[in-house]
Protein backbone atom coordinates (compact mmCIF):
# COMPACT_ATOMS: atom_id res chain seq x y z
CA UNK A 1 0.00 0.00 0.00
CA UNK A 2 0.64 3.45 -0.11
CA UNK A 3 3.73 4.32 2.49
CA UNK A 4 1.89 6.63 5.20
CA UNK A 5 4.89 9.23 4.98
CA UNK A 6 5.12 10.29 1.24
CA UNK A 7 3.40 13.15 1.03
CA UNK A 8 0.59 13.62 -2.44
CA UNK A 9 3.72 15.65 -3.88
CA UNK A 10 5.55 12.08 -4.03
CA UNK A 11 2.29 10.30 -5.49
CA UNK A 12 1.39 10.26 -9.12
CA UNK A 13 -2.10 9.78 -10.15
CA UNK A 14 -2.95 7.88 -13.68
CA UNK A 15 -6.39 9.51 -14.75
CA UNK A 16 -7.85 7.81 -17.79
CA UNK A 17 -10.01 10.39 -19.41
CA UNK A 18 -8.91 12.99 -17.47
CA UNK A 19 -9.68 15.29 -20.69
CA UNK A 20 -13.29 14.99 -20.86
CA UNK A 21 -16.11 16.88 -18.34
CA UNK A 22 -15.43 15.16 -15.26
CA UNK A 23 -11.84 14.79 -15.84
CA UNK A 24 -11.02 18.38 -15.79
CA UNK A 25 -12.73 18.34 -12.16
CA UNK A 26 -11.06 15.44 -11.09
CA UNK A 27 -7.66 16.84 -12.26
CA UNK A 28 -8.33 19.94 -10.82
CA UNK A 29 -9.30 18.41 -7.49
CA UNK A 30 -6.00 16.15 -7.45
CA UNK A 31 -3.53 19.23 -8.10
CA UNK A 32 -4.93 21.10 -5.68
CA UNK A 33 -4.18 18.35 -3.21
CA UNK A 34 -0.45 18.50 -4.74
CA UNK A 35 -0.58 15.05 -6.80
CA UNK A 36 1.21 14.85 -9.99
CA UNK A 37 -0.93 13.70 -12.31
CA UNK A 38 -0.55 12.06 -15.44
CA UNK A 39 -3.59 12.31 -17.36
CA UNK A 40 -4.31 9.08 -20.39
CA UNK A 41 -6.34 10.36 -23.12
CA UNK A 42 -6.77 9.50 -26.68
CA UNK A 43 -5.77 12.29 -28.05
CA UNK A 44 -3.31 14.65 -25.57
CA UNK A 45 -2.88 17.50 -27.88
CA UNK A 46 -6.67 18.04 -26.09
CA UNK A 47 -5.30 18.21 -22.67
CA UNK A 48 -3.45 21.07 -22.60
CA UNK A 49 -5.82 22.86 -21.19
CA UNK A 50 -5.36 20.91 -17.93
CA UNK A 51 -2.07 21.76 -17.52
CA UNK A 52 -3.01 25.48 -15.90
CA UNK A 53 -4.78 23.49 -13.40
CA UNK A 54 -1.86 22.69 -11.52
CA UNK A 55 1.48 24.39 -11.07
CA UNK A 56 4.78 23.90 -13.63
CA UNK A 57 5.24 20.33 -14.64
CA UNK A 58 2.43 18.85 -11.94
CA UNK A 59 0.06 18.05 -14.95
CA UNK A 60 1.16 15.65 -17.85
CA UNK A 61 -0.65 14.33 -20.92
CA UNK A 62 0.09 10.56 -22.22
CA UNK A 63 -1.61 8.82 -25.40
CA UNK A 64 -3.46 5.72 -24.27
CA UNK A 65 -6.21 3.79 -25.67
CA UNK A 66 -8.35 0.93 -23.71
CA UNK A 67 -8.16 -0.85 -27.14
CA UNK A 68 -4.33 -0.94 -26.61
CA UNK A 69 -3.42 -2.62 -24.00
CA UNK A 70 0.10 -1.98 -24.23
CA UNK A 71 -0.45 2.19 -23.95
CA UNK A 72 -2.67 1.14 -20.53
CA UNK A 73 0.51 -0.89 -19.24
CA UNK A 74 2.91 2.29 -20.09
CA UNK A 75 0.34 4.77 -18.50
CA UNK A 76 -0.10 2.68 -15.41
CA UNK A 77 3.48 1.55 -14.70
CA UNK A 78 4.60 3.63 -12.40
CA UNK A 79 0.73 4.82 -10.87
CA UNK A 80 0.47 4.69 -7.50
CA UNK A 81 -3.16 5.33 -7.68
CA UNK A 82 -5.28 4.68 -11.05
CA UNK A 83 -8.92 6.77 -11.65
CA UNK A 84 -10.70 4.95 -15.13
CA UNK A 85 -13.50 7.62 -16.03
CA UNK A 86 -13.22 6.72 -19.61
CA UNK A 87 -17.16 6.33 -20.64
CA UNK A 88 -19.60 7.26 -23.83
CA UNK A 89 -23.10 7.44 -24.35
CA UNK A 90 -23.31 6.02 -27.94
CA UNK A 91 -21.66 4.02 -29.67
CA UNK A 92 -19.51 5.36 -32.65
CA UNK A 93 -17.00 4.16 -35.45
CA UNK A 94 -14.54 1.67 -33.10
CA UNK A 95 -15.62 2.87 -29.46
CA UNK A 96 -17.99 0.12 -28.67
CA UNK A 97 -19.65 0.11 -25.30
CA UNK A 98 -18.31 -3.47 -24.77
CA UNK A 99 -14.57 -2.14 -25.18
CA UNK A 100 -14.84 0.93 -23.22
CA UNK A 101 -17.37 -0.22 -20.50
CA UNK A 102 -17.37 -3.40 -20.74
CA UNK A 103 -13.73 -4.89 -20.97
CA UNK A 104 -11.86 -1.80 -20.36
CA UNK A 105 -12.05 -1.66 -15.99
CA UNK A 106 -10.45 -4.89 -16.09
CA UNK A 107 -7.93 -4.14 -18.68
CA UNK A 108 -7.00 -0.95 -16.24
CA UNK A 109 -7.15 -2.95 -12.99
CA UNK A 110 -5.04 -6.06 -14.47
CA UNK A 111 -2.28 -3.08 -15.54
CA UNK A 112 -1.98 -1.34 -12.12
CA UNK A 113 0.27 -2.68 -9.90
CA UNK A 114 -0.66 -4.65 -7.06
CA UNK A 115 -0.66 -1.91 -4.79
CA UNK A 116 -1.82 0.67 -6.41
CA UNK A 117 -5.37 2.34 -5.07
CA UNK A 118 -8.09 1.58 -8.33
CA UNK A 119 -10.72 3.77 -8.41
CA UNK A 120 -13.74 3.36 -11.14
CA UNK A 121 -16.13 5.92 -12.26
CA UNK A 122 -19.45 3.53 -13.26
CA UNK A 123 -23.09 5.09 -13.82
CA UNK A 124 -26.13 4.74 -11.12
CA UNK A 125 -27.84 3.27 -14.09
CA UNK A 126 -25.35 0.14 -14.48
CA UNK A 127 -27.47 -2.81 -14.41
CA UNK A 128 -26.52 -6.77 -15.67
CA UNK A 129 -30.46 -7.03 -16.23
CA UNK A 130 -31.43 -3.58 -18.71
CA UNK A 131 -32.44 -3.40 -21.76
CA UNK A 132 -30.07 -0.96 -22.54
CA UNK A 133 -26.57 -1.82 -23.96
CA UNK A 134 -25.04 0.86 -22.16
CA UNK A 135 -26.24 -0.23 -18.47
CA UNK A 136 -25.42 -3.62 -19.17
CA UNK A 137 -21.54 -2.53 -20.66
CA UNK A 138 -21.55 -0.70 -16.97
CA UNK A 139 -22.66 -3.53 -15.20
CA UNK A 140 -20.16 -5.73 -16.97
CA UNK A 141 -17.29 -3.00 -16.72
CA UNK A 142 -18.05 -3.57 -12.26
CA UNK A 143 -18.22 -7.07 -12.58
CA UNK A 144 -14.56 -7.78 -14.62
CA UNK A 145 -12.88 -4.61 -11.99
CA UNK A 146 -13.79 -6.34 -8.83
CA UNK A 147 -12.80 -9.81 -10.30
CA UNK A 148 -9.51 -8.61 -11.03
CA UNK A 149 -9.25 -5.81 -7.70
CA UNK A 150 -12.26 -6.29 -5.05
CA UNK A 151 -10.49 -3.93 -3.48
CA UNK A 152 -11.30 -1.16 -5.25
CA UNK A 153 -13.66 1.37 -5.01
CA UNK A 154 -16.09 2.23 -7.65
CA UNK A 155 -18.55 5.31 -7.93
CA UNK A 156 -22.03 5.35 -9.51
CA UNK A 157 -23.14 9.07 -9.76
CA UNK A 158 -26.85 9.92 -11.16
CA UNK A 159 -26.72 12.86 -14.35
CA UNK A 160 -23.98 15.29 -14.32
CA UNK A 161 -24.35 19.01 -14.18
CA UNK A 162 -21.80 22.01 -14.38
CA UNK A 163 -20.18 24.56 -16.78
CA UNK A 164 -19.87 22.79 -19.78
CA UNK A 165 -22.51 20.13 -19.30
CA UNK A 166 -24.40 17.91 -21.72
CA UNK A 167 -27.73 18.06 -20.03
CA UNK A 168 -28.93 21.59 -18.87
CA UNK A 169 -27.05 22.88 -21.66
CA UNK A 170 -28.61 20.84 -23.87
CA UNK A 171 -32.36 21.49 -22.76
CA UNK A 172 -31.50 24.84 -22.91
CA UNK A 173 -30.35 24.92 -26.50
CA UNK A 174 -33.43 23.27 -27.62
CA UNK A 175 -35.88 25.51 -25.96
CA UNK A 176 -33.37 28.34 -28.18
CA UNK A 177 -34.53 26.45 -31.31
CA UNK A 178 -37.94 24.75 -31.04
CA UNK A 179 -41.00 25.65 -30.51
CA UNK A 180 -41.70 22.49 -28.82
CA UNK A 181 -39.62 20.17 -26.54
CA UNK A 182 -40.49 16.51 -27.58
CA UNK A 183 -39.54 14.54 -24.61
CA UNK A 184 -39.33 11.19 -24.09
CA UNK A 185 -39.18 9.65 -19.76
CA UNK A 186 -41.02 13.05 -19.05
CA UNK A 187 -42.29 11.00 -15.84
CA UNK A 188 -38.38 9.67 -14.94
CA UNK A 189 -37.39 10.95 -11.86
CA UNK A 190 -33.15 12.06 -11.78
CA UNK A 191 -31.25 13.29 -9.23
CA UNK A 192 -28.67 15.58 -11.07
CA UNK A 193 -25.25 15.84 -9.50
CA UNK A 194 -22.77 18.46 -9.23
CA UNK A 195 -19.57 17.44 -11.04
CA UNK A 196 -17.16 18.89 -8.79
CA UNK A 197 -19.00 16.73 -6.07
CA UNK A 198 -17.99 13.49 -7.77
CA UNK A 199 -14.46 14.86 -8.47
CA UNK A 200 -14.42 15.84 -4.64
CA UNK A 201 -15.36 11.91 -3.54
CA UNK A 202 -12.99 10.26 -6.11
CA UNK A 203 -9.98 12.56 -4.54
CA UNK A 204 -11.28 10.99 -1.24
CA UNK A 205 -10.71 7.69 -2.49
CA UNK A 206 -7.16 8.53 -4.00
CA UNK A 207 -6.46 9.98 -0.53
CA UNK A 208 -7.41 6.55 1.30
CA UNK A 209 -9.84 8.33 3.03
CA UNK A 210 -13.21 6.43 0.73
CA UNK A 211 -13.09 2.87 2.05
CA UNK A 212 -12.35 0.46 -1.14
CA UNK A 213 -14.16 -2.63 -2.08
CA UNK A 214 -17.42 -0.78 -2.26
CA UNK A 215 -19.95 1.16 -4.77
CA UNK A 216 -20.87 4.29 -3.69
CA UNK A 217 -24.48 5.76 -5.22
CA UNK A 218 -23.99 9.40 -6.09
CA UNK A 219 -26.98 11.88 -6.47
CA UNK A 220 -27.64 15.62 -5.80
CA UNK A 221 -29.73 16.43 -2.77
CA UNK A 222 -33.18 16.53 -4.77
CA UNK A 223 -34.93 14.43 -6.72
CA UNK A 224 -37.04 15.74 -9.90
CA UNK A 225 -38.74 14.35 -12.71
CA UNK A 226 -37.44 15.17 -16.77
CA UNK A 227 -40.11 17.05 -16.91
CA UNK A 228 -39.29 18.87 -13.43
CA UNK A 229 -36.01 19.86 -14.87
CA UNK A 230 -36.87 20.97 -18.33
CA UNK A 231 -39.13 23.17 -16.65
CA UNK A 232 -36.30 24.80 -14.47
CA UNK A 233 -34.24 24.98 -17.86
CA UNK A 234 -37.25 26.85 -19.47
CA UNK A 235 -37.75 29.43 -16.08
CA UNK A 236 -34.02 30.22 -15.69
CA UNK A 237 -33.57 31.10 -19.34
CA UNK A 238 -36.70 33.00 -19.27
CA UNK A 239 -38.47 30.89 -22.23
CA UNK A 240 -41.79 29.55 -22.76
CA UNK A 241 -41.96 26.47 -24.59
CA UNK A 242 -44.65 23.58 -23.97
CA UNK A 243 -43.49 20.50 -23.39
CA UNK A 244 -44.52 17.38 -25.53
CA UNK A 245 -44.50 14.36 -23.56
CA UNK A 246 -43.74 11.35 -25.75
CA UNK A 247 -45.06 7.96 -25.11
CA UNK A 248 -42.79 4.71 -24.97
CA UNK A 249 -43.57 3.33 -28.38
CA UNK A 250 -42.96 6.92 -29.73
CA UNK A 251 -39.86 7.30 -28.25
CA UNK A 252 -38.41 4.21 -28.87
CA UNK A 253 -39.21 4.94 -32.79
CA UNK A 254 -37.69 8.62 -32.75
CA UNK A 255 -34.60 7.12 -30.78
CA UNK A 256 -34.20 4.17 -33.81
CA UNK A 257 -34.68 7.10 -36.40
CA UNK A 258 -32.38 9.58 -34.87
CA UNK A 259 -29.91 6.91 -33.89
CA UNK A 260 -30.11 5.91 -37.65
CA UNK A 261 -29.69 9.25 -39.41
CA UNK A 262 -26.58 10.00 -36.84
CA UNK A 263 -25.01 6.76 -38.33
CA UNK A 264 -25.83 7.63 -41.66
CA UNK A 265 -24.40 10.85 -41.69
CA UNK A 266 -21.26 9.06 -39.68
CA UNK A 267 -21.82 11.25 -36.80
CA UNK A 268 -22.04 14.69 -38.26
CA UNK A 269 -25.41 15.07 -36.75
CA UNK A 270 -25.89 17.93 -34.04
CA UNK A 271 -25.63 16.29 -30.40
CA UNK A 272 -28.19 18.51 -29.00
CA UNK A 273 -30.83 16.92 -31.55
CA UNK A 274 -29.30 13.28 -31.18
CA UNK A 275 -30.57 10.26 -29.35
CA UNK A 276 -30.59 6.62 -29.97
CA UNK A 277 -32.85 3.98 -28.91
CA UNK A 278 -30.53 2.57 -26.17
CA UNK A 279 -31.02 5.95 -24.75
CA UNK A 280 -34.61 5.79 -24.79
CA UNK A 281 -34.06 2.28 -22.49
CA UNK A 282 -32.27 4.39 -19.97
CA UNK A 283 -34.94 6.73 -19.83
CA UNK A 284 -37.56 4.49 -18.61
CA UNK A 285 -35.86 3.55 -15.74
CA UNK A 286 -35.63 6.17 -12.42
CA UNK A 287 -31.78 7.07 -12.07
CA UNK A 288 -32.07 7.90 -8.24
CA UNK A 289 -29.88 6.33 -5.32
CA UNK A 290 -31.31 3.45 -4.06
CA UNK A 291 -31.98 2.31 -0.39
CA UNK A 292 -29.82 -0.01 0.00
CA UNK A 293 -27.30 2.39 -0.46
CA UNK A 294 -28.28 4.92 2.11
CA UNK A 295 -29.39 2.41 4.70
CA UNK A 296 -25.65 0.91 4.03
CA UNK A 297 -23.95 4.56 3.97
CA UNK A 298 -22.36 4.11 0.22
CA UNK A 299 -23.78 7.65 -0.60
CA UNK A 300 -22.11 11.23 0.13
CA UNK A 301 -23.32 12.12 3.26
CA UNK A 302 -21.86 8.71 4.20
CA UNK A 303 -18.75 10.59 2.88
CA UNK A 304 -19.06 13.69 4.42
CA UNK A 305 -19.91 15.81 1.63
CA UNK A 306 -22.63 17.98 1.11
CA UNK A 307 -24.03 17.44 -2.58
CA UNK A 308 -25.04 20.84 -4.19
CA UNK A 309 -28.01 22.04 -5.36
CA UNK A 310 -28.97 22.35 -9.25
CA UNK A 311 -30.49 25.75 -8.28
CA UNK A 312 -26.92 27.24 -6.73
CA UNK A 313 -25.04 26.41 -10.03
CA UNK A 314 -26.69 26.10 -12.88
CA UNK A 315 -28.62 29.58 -13.41
CA UNK A 316 -24.78 31.27 -13.55
CA UNK A 317 -23.92 29.21 -16.71
CA UNK A 318 -27.49 28.92 -18.38
CA UNK A 319 -28.03 33.08 -18.35
CA UNK A 320 -26.70 33.32 -22.18
CA UNK A 321 -29.81 31.76 -22.94
CA UNK A 322 -31.90 34.06 -22.60
CA UNK A 323 -33.19 35.98 -25.18
CA UNK A 324 -31.40 39.18 -23.82
CA UNK A 325 -28.13 36.67 -23.85
CA UNK A 326 -25.49 37.15 -20.79
CA UNK A 327 -24.24 40.95 -21.60
CA UNK A 328 -27.30 42.45 -20.29
CA UNK A 329 -26.29 43.57 -16.95
CA UNK A 330 -29.11 44.87 -15.53
CA UNK A 331 -30.97 41.68 -15.93
CA UNK A 332 -28.54 39.65 -15.05
CA UNK A 333 -27.05 40.88 -12.26
CA UNK A 334 -26.45 38.11 -9.75
CA UNK A 335 -27.23 38.20 -5.93
CA UNK A 336 -24.43 38.88 -3.86
CA UNK A 337 -24.26 35.56 -2.23
CA UNK A 338 -24.55 33.26 -5.84
CA UNK A 339 -21.43 31.81 -6.48
CA UNK A 340 -18.75 33.55 -9.13
CA UNK A 341 -18.71 30.51 -11.29
CA UNK A 342 -16.58 32.50 -13.50
CA UNK A 343 -13.72 33.05 -11.53
CA UNK A 344 -13.27 29.47 -9.89
CA UNK A 345 -13.09 27.80 -13.30
CA UNK A 346 -10.06 30.21 -14.03
CA UNK A 347 -8.68 29.52 -10.40
CA UNK A 348 -5.47 27.99 -10.96
CA UNK A 349 -4.92 24.92 -8.87
CA UNK A 350 -1.51 25.41 -7.37
CA UNK A 351 -3.28 26.70 -4.28
CA UNK A 352 -4.74 24.29 -2.01
CA UNK A 353 -6.77 26.72 0.30
CA UNK A 354 -10.26 25.74 -0.81
CA UNK A 355 -12.34 22.77 -2.38
CA UNK A 356 -13.37 23.13 -6.04
CA UNK A 357 -17.34 24.01 -5.84
CA UNK A 358 -16.95 25.64 -9.56
CA UNK A 359 -17.07 23.53 -12.53
CA UNK A 360 -21.70 17.01 -17.11
CA UNK A 361 -25.27 15.17 -20.13
CA UNK A 362 -27.98 14.94 -22.03
CA UNK A 363 -30.95 12.78 -21.75
CA UNK A 364 -30.42 9.51 -20.63
CA UNK A 365 -26.44 10.53 -20.07
CA UNK A 366 -25.20 8.57 -17.10
CA UNK A 367 -21.34 9.51 -16.52
CA UNK A 368 -18.76 10.94 -18.22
Amino acid sequence: MIPALRTPAQQLVTVFGGSGFLGRHVVRALAKRGYRVLVATRRPDLAGRLQPLGVVGQIHAIQANLRHPRSVAHAVARADHVVNLVGILKEGSRQSFQTLQAEGPRIIAEAAASDARVIHVSALGADATSESLYARSKAAGEAGLFAVRPDATVFRPSVLFGPGDGFFNRFASLARILPVIPLAGAETRFQPVYAGDVAEAIAMAVDGTAPGGRIYELGGPEVRTLRELVQFVLQVTERRRAILPLPSPVARAQGSVLGFLDRLSLGLMPETFVITRDQVSLLERDNVVSEAAIREGRTFEALGIAPSAAEAIVPAYLVRFRKTGQFDLERNAKPSDAPDLLATESEGAGSNLQTDRASGPAAGQRSV
